[in-house]
């Protein structure tokens, strides 16, 4: 059985987003911010509801399903409910070993896949992610969990247009899914368009089932903007009013120091310009990638896995 430890404290919501979608000068996303740490569409899985985020409860649940692990190496119910505990205490390396040997022993288990993919996510190993979920279902029984899971880690690996096709394709089969809706937002703003993420962010936030992750990611792209008050404000939802504070400063400190989000207001502007000079025809259609001042593409009302 694969020893679990408690899963360490988790850094300051806001300042995680902050440190992620600034790597590198530029904006990066940890696939953290699209997946739900441990998973919550696996049959028969582990009821989180009922453990909440209590690391003794998880940790006897580990304990409890590591045994029957060792009793049966890569049965499925027993590794999927052994790999969401390990997860949630963030052993999620041990999870991925877990989940290697299922996906060993049933290499067509789809449900096996979509959990080892994810897992894969989130140790950060991307291209194998990639080609794990794209088996974890089919073009004519797709799943809109899967869609997300794969927009995640196209944006990861700098395909923001790609992720973007992914993300609307499950928002065609779950219409205006918060979590989906979300991801789209982060995605446009890893592509330096932050009116469209706004745009797609505020009415992720405005969906039955929105939560904090929605409001934090909507709070971050305003704040990039500078819209510092309004950021403070949907911060303060979910956060002390002091931590809340903090977050919006640290964004504020990175704005004013980075001459990035100056460059990509000047592109913005000079977009405005241009479009406004060009017929409309000539522009509807067009998507060069670089930051335009214009509303977002408008989400398709038809199709996961969460923020």
């Amino acid at each position: 059985m694969i020893a679990a430890t408690p899963h360490s404290t988790p850094r300051h919501p806001m300042l995680r987003r902050i440190a992620l979608l600034c790597a590198v000068a530029l904006i990066g996303l940890s696939a953290g911010g699209c997946l739900r740490k441990g998973g919550e569409d696996v049959t028969g899985s582990i009821n989180k509801a009922s453990l909440g985020n209590n690391p003794d409860a998880w940790r006897a649940a580990a304990d409890e399903w590591g045994r029957r692990y060792d009793e049966k190496p890569g049965e499925k119910t027993v590794s999927l409910n052994y790999a969401r505990a390990l997860r949630m205490l963030d052993q999620r390396q041990q999870a991925v070993a877990v989940l290697e040997a299922a996906a060993i022993k049933s290499p067509k288990d789809t449900e096996i896949l979509a959990a080892y993919g994810k897992a894969l996510v989130e140790v950060g190993n991307f291209k194998q992610a990639q080609e794990v979920l794209s088996r974890a279902h089919t073009p004519e029984r797709p799943d809109w969990r899967i869609l997300s899971a794969q927009g995640a880690v196209a944006d990861q690996l700098g395909d923001h247009a790609g992720a973007q096709q992914l993300y609307n394709a499950a928002l065609k089969i779950q219409p205006n899914d918060p979590g989906v809706m979300s991801n789209l937002g982060l995605s446009y703003a890893l592509a330096r368009q932050l009116p469209q993420a706004e745009a797609t962010l505020r009415r992720a936030n405005e969906q039955p089932g929105a939560d904090s992750r929605v409001r934090q990611n909507l709070a971050l792209v305003l704040g990039l903007q500078g819209k510092f008050g309004e950021a403070e404000s949907i911060a303060r939802r979910d956060l002390p009013p002091v931590e809340a504070a903090q977050s919006i400063a640290a964004v504020r400190q990175m704005v004013g120091q980075s001459d990035t989000w100056s460059k990509i207001r000047a592109a913005d502007a000079r977009a405005t310009s241009t479009r406004d000079k060009t017929p409309a025809r000539a522009t509807a259609s067009r998507n060069t990638g670089r930051p335009v001042a214009q509303a977002a593409q408008p989400v398709e009302t038809e199709e996961p896995a969460g923020n």
